[in-house]
């Protein structure tokens, strides 16, 4: 019989270490699992200790000819890049080693565009796979037929060359128009959710930390969580009621990662934007990681990136089931932690009081006195705020509760013991 098993393709990874040696030991390591992740196999190691990266060849000309011996002694198909390389840098690798050469960037898009699964996912990666092709075109452009200068004179490399270019941009265009749509209804939905006055906690974190893990423990969502980097890629917003009776929304967010690369955010600005708009961010950390505080740094220079630096931070120190787990982690910028496992559900009923503990300092406090032909203001109150006692007397009903500013203004009235 014959098998038809698709070949499983080998590469060596190759990293240039401009400061600490460990920190691209622990680079390359997470970039083994994105290889892992899109398919490959890694099979080999190369580092480079260098002042700054080859400006034509990311690695010097030694490393080029070590990787060469070791592409051949180890039967690798190719090698992958731990950052992004210029046209200039993979053309002049592709002609020196004569393999296929990609670079982490290239690594990532191939994941994401295997997982996006809604339209809106799939138009976002995409984008950001021909914003990076765009950039590439011009480098390959010499290795294309070409006969000079002046009309007449255009060989079939250079127009296709033109061609591509202007194809590339046609639908760049494209999918713009159709990420406005997509943002015109987020932003609809957005502004429904604030009508009904549905607080919104955003989950955000690196990714395989937890998160879809997290959304499914809390609201019973049902979305994919795999111990997979970048498992699930599609924003995913779920309602869960809190203990005080209060409703909240969940929503799920793309995880973030070290050198995430700059066409993803753009593509991905308005999913990334749900966190702008929530009233508080749940950072979820893989408490087993040995890299956790790396993760931790990374994530909140992103939200800095994307201008998120104003919303109250629930730490939630994950996988704690886990024997490797770290019992003494903290989180200096965050203003809540708590330890949990999102697998087993143990610490949730802990999160959801301190997420009713951050909501709760939103809100205005009040003791009032309604009469019984103003029970739809307790309606109200029910809906919106956290009913915290009623009591029941001969001339209405006593009310103490935690509401919203914008709630306060409508039921404030008649306010007295």
């Amino acid at each position: 019989m014959i098998d038809l098993e698709k070949e499983k393709e080998r590469v060596i990874l190759v990293g240039v270490s401009l400061t600490d040696q460990e920190d691209t030991r622990k680079s390359l390591e997470e970039l083994k699992e994105l290889v892992s992740t899109a398919g490959a196999q890694t099979v080999g190691y190369v580092v480079q200790s260098r002042e700054q990266m080859h400006p034509a060849t990311y690695v010097g000309k030694g490393k080029i000819a070590e990787i060469k011996d070791l592409l051949w002694e180890l039967e690798a198909t190719g090698i992958v890049c731990d950052d992004e390389l210029s046209p200039v840098q993979m053309k002049n690798l592709q002609d020196e080693l004569d393999v296929k050469v990609m670079d982490r960037t290239l690594v990532i898009l191939d994941i994401f565009a295997a997982r996006a699964s809604t339209s809106e996912g799939k138009i976002q990666v995409e984008l950001a796979q021909l914003k990076y092709r765009q950039t590439r075109l011009t480098g390959f452009g010499t290795a294309m037929s070409r006969l000079g200068g002046g009309i007449g004179t255009r060989g079939p490399g250079e127009k296709k060359l033109e061609m591509d270019r202007r194809l590339i941009k046609n639908r760049i265009a494209q999918l713009n128009r159709e990420l406005r749509d997509v943002k015109r209804h987020r932003e609809v939905t957005r502004e429904n959710r604030s009508r009904n006055r549905v607080p919104v906690a955003a989950i955000v974190g690196y990714t395989n930390a937890g998160k879809s893990t997290l959304l499914n423990q809390l609201t019973g969502a049902g979305i994919l969580a795999e111990d997979k980097l970048f498992a699930t890629l599609d924003p995913t917003t779920r309602e869960r009621k809190l203990p005080g009776g209060q409703k909240i929304l969940f929503t799920d967010t793309v995880g973030f990662i070290r050198k995430l690369p700059h066409h993803l955010i753009e593509a991905f600005r308005s999913t990334l934007e749900e966190a702008k708009y929530s009233d508080m961010i749940v950072h979820v950390v893989d408490a087993s990681s040995r890299q956790m505080d790396e993760q931790m740094h990374i994530v909140y220079e992103t939200l800095q990136n994307l201008g998120i630096t104003d919303k109250p931070v629930v730490t939630v120190f994950n996988k704690t089931d886990r024997p490797d787990s770290d019992s003494l982690a903290k989180d200096l910028r965050a203003d809540y932690t708590v330890r949990m496992s999102a697998k087993n559900g143990e610490g949730v009923d802990e999160f959801l009081k301190t997420v009713e503990a951050v909501l709760r300092q939103q809100k205005v406090y009040i003791e009032n006195l309604y009469t019984y032909q103003e029970t739809s203001k307790i309606q109200m109150i029910r809906r919106y705020g956290e009913l915290q006692s009623e009591e029941y007397r001969e001339d209405g009903i006593f009310v103490s509760a935690y509401v919203p500013e914008e709630i306060y203004q409508k039921v404030k009235k008649g306010q007295g013991k």
